[in-house]
């Protein structure tokens, strides 16, 4: 057979299929703002596709930027569309409860006639019934006992439900997909829902998700009526700060980003100390119950993070989501924070930007990640945050890194690299509002190709603006994820910041590099040759969530077919726990279960390879698998994706569809679920 061509996954000959590589999947796009509708870049109009007239220089003008604020933002032509039952029972009749709204609920109360509608159970398979050879599943023994409904609807009592195993209830009651597991027949053969006491009271601590935000909160965030007084004090200091320095013709650091702002926090720092913030009301005539905030803690007084040879998996936007992060702490991950929120969002009160905040126990470090682009927006959402989710978040990151047109050209994420003196004003601010919540960064090396700036502004980031970690990516924004990442200037940045910090007589903060780590070899040797306290998996956690278990044991796992279909089974009833067990919960649950298998399909197992370890932009060759299971994993077709989703969720509804965030994953109408 003929070599491999350069670049190429070094693939035994054996396994071979072809030695032609597959497209490398282009991650810029899945992180970019490409339609995946019309194929264009968002707002790119070339004729009226209705009329098949040539558009004029006007009319496409403003037809471009009526496109670009339809499709504003990443992969906006995706389309999931909520899948819900054909007949919708009142959530309160299937809990058991009493629907206040009666007949004038817009909800069936007919459980009978629910229950004739709904799909079948939903098999979820236990860890023994896993197979490594076809059908992968074992299948089901059919039930003694069946309680039938209509023609295509019965219960099988013979099922699991994920959640009642886990916590002794289901919170979607009657309208579970895995009801059989926790309903018995009740008297004239109706239904009757059950619970465990026992295992209801020890998952209370161990199954409960942190920092819910109840709609009373939420609403209060929106109509402007939640207080954040120390956020309104120092946005005043700086607004005087800033009037003052033109009255003496002082240049403005906004101005002028090499300037220190270590003056201005000093400064505002003794002014914050004199001034006693305004008593947080309850509205409430009883006064008792007000709640007037201590003095903001300086940055010299925040608790010190201790992470020095942890393993940290990346804020990773629309795949971090908490099953998957719960997935990487059973494998070892030790640090984890949450997907990107932006500060606008979370100060309009918006219910998909507060669920980013949600912790599962399980999380021992847990933080949150915020991109904005001024202090006005990111000191009061980090005041909010810090008071709803005290005792239950561990720090907080700002985003400096993120590349995204829709980020960086509203001024947030990686354009703060070249704001350095709004970067200080923010990071102060957010230490003030936040308590004792450390503040962290995470950027770039810098924005242009060839234009490095992240050492001038590193060693900045924990003395003089009170940073407590900082993580850098060893990309600048204009680099593609072909390039790699630049290791030798990472380890340069530690240096400056080391060095300062000797000088100056300061303890050292945490400090993590980030880019290309796909293996245990690769963390060790870039752990012992850069100085950095540890490293920051991305990329490498959504191919191998396992990578963190090789790293702590400083092995290369060669894992099996079926350890791989339990790790996705466990992604499953995460999801499943996650998202609820309806029929709306089952269908998101499967849709991030496919972007999962989006990105670990990408795995080449490392017995197939001729030399270790593997390499994370090593293109595939097409190969097979050791088995057949091997083999469907590694599928690049999204239709085997929805297959393998369908062993734990059942089969996809005929109106769902997967479409891949990567475009070369995409297979047109042949991507459909």
């Amino acid at each position: 057979m003929a070599a491999l061509p350069p670049g190429a996954a070094p693939v035994k000959a054996e396994f071979l299929v072809s030695v032609a590589p597959q497209d490398l999947p282009d991650d810029d796009a899945a992180e970019g703002s490409t339609s995946h509708v019309t194929g264009r870049k968002d707002g790119e109009v070339t004729q009226d596709a209705q009329r098949g007239t040539i558009l004029s220089g006007a009319q496409r003008k403003r037809l471009s930027k009526e496109e670009k604020k339809k499709h504003r933002g990443a992969n906006k032509g995706r389309r999931f569309a909520r899948v819900q039952d054909e007949v919708e029972l009142c959530w309160k009749v299937a809990v058991g409860k009493t629907c206040e709204f009666g007949s004038e609920c817009r909800f069936t109360h007919d459980v009978s006639a629910y229950l004739t509608a709904k799909p079948k159970d939903v098999h979820f398979p236990p860890p023994e019934d896993l197979l490594q050879v076809p059908p992968y599943i074992r299948t089901p023994v059919s039930p003694d006992t069946e309680m039938s409904f209509g023609p295509n609807t019965s219960i099988d009592f013979s099922t699991k439900c994920p959640v009642f195993e886990r916590t002794g209830e289901c919170r979607h009651g009657l309208k579970c997909r895995f009801l059989g597991g926790h309903v018995c027949e009740g008297e004239g053969g109706f239904v009757q829902l059950v619970a465990d006491d026992d295992k209801r009271a020890r998952a209370a601590s161990a199954e409960q998700e942190l920092n819910f935000m109840d709609g009373v909160t939420l609403k209060s965030i929106r109509t402007k009526k939640y207080p954040h007084p120390i956020s309104d004090t120092y946005l005043k200091e700086l607004q005087a700060a800033g009037e003052e320095a033109k009255l003496t013709g002082e240049q403005s650091v906004q101005d002028d980003p090499s300037t220190s702002v270590i003056h201005d926090v000093q400064a505002i720092d003794a002014v914050s100390a004199a001034t006693v913030p305004q008593p947080i009301t309850t509205g409430s005539g009883d006064q008792s119950q007000n709640d007037t905030p201590d003095a903001p803690l300086r940055s010299s007084e925040k608790k010190r993070l201790h992470w020095t040879g942890k393993t940290y998996l990346a804020p990773l936007t629309t795949v971090g989501n908490l099953p998957f992060r719960r997935l990487c702490v059973d494998y070892g991950a030790d640090i984890t924070c949450g997907e990107m929120g932006l500060a606008m969002s979370f100060l309009q009160g918006s219910k998909e930007e507060w669920s980013l905040v949600r912790r599962h126990p399980s999380e021992s470090i847990f933080g949150m990640q915020i991109a904005g682009s001024k202090p006005s927006l990111l000191v009061p959402a980090a005041e909010i945050i810090g008071r709803e989710c005290t005792g239950n978040l561990d720090f907080v990151d700002i985003n400096c890194g993120c590349p995204i047109d829709l980020v960086y050209k509203t001024g947030s994420g990686s354009a703060l690299l070249d704001a350095a003196g709004k970067l200080g004003k923010i990071i102060g601010g957010m230490n003030k509002a936040l308590g004792d919540i450390p503040v962290t960064v995470k950027l770039r090396t810098g924005v242009k190709d060839g234009r490095n700036t992240a050492h001038k502004l590193m060693p900045r980031l924990g003395p003089e603006f009170g940073a407590s970690a900082i993580t850098l990516h060893g990309r600048t924004r204009q680099q593609r994820y072909t390039k790699l990442a630049d290791w030798d200037y990472i380890k340069q940045c530690v240096e400056a910041v080391r060095s300062r910090e000797q000088d100056e007589g300061l303890s050292p903060i945490p400090i993590f590099g980030g880019g290309d780590c796909f293996s245990s070899q690769d963390y060790w040797e870039k752990m012992e040759g850069t100085g950095v306290d540890g490293v920051m998996i991305g990329r490498g956690a959504l191919i191998k969530p396992w990578i963190f278990t090789e790293i702590k044991e400083r092995r290369e796992w060669d894992i099996s077919s079926r350890e791989r279909l339990e790790l996705i089974r466990k992604y499953a009833e995460y999801g499943l726990n996650h998202f609820g067990t309806d029929t709306a919960g089952v269908n998101t649950t499967r849709r991030y279960l496919c972007e999962a298998l989006s990105f670990q399909y990408r795995y080449i197992p490392i017995g197939l390879l001729e030399t270790l370890p593997g390499r994370i932009n090593d293109r595939a060759p097409a190969f097979r698998g050791r088995d057949d299971l091997e083999t469907l994993l590694a599928s690049p077709d999204s239709r085997d994706w929805v297959k393998v989703s369908e062993m734990f969720l059942g089969p996809a509804p005929e109106s769902w569809s997967f479409m891949p965030k990567h475009k070369s994953n995409a297979y047109g109408e042949e991507s459909q679920g």
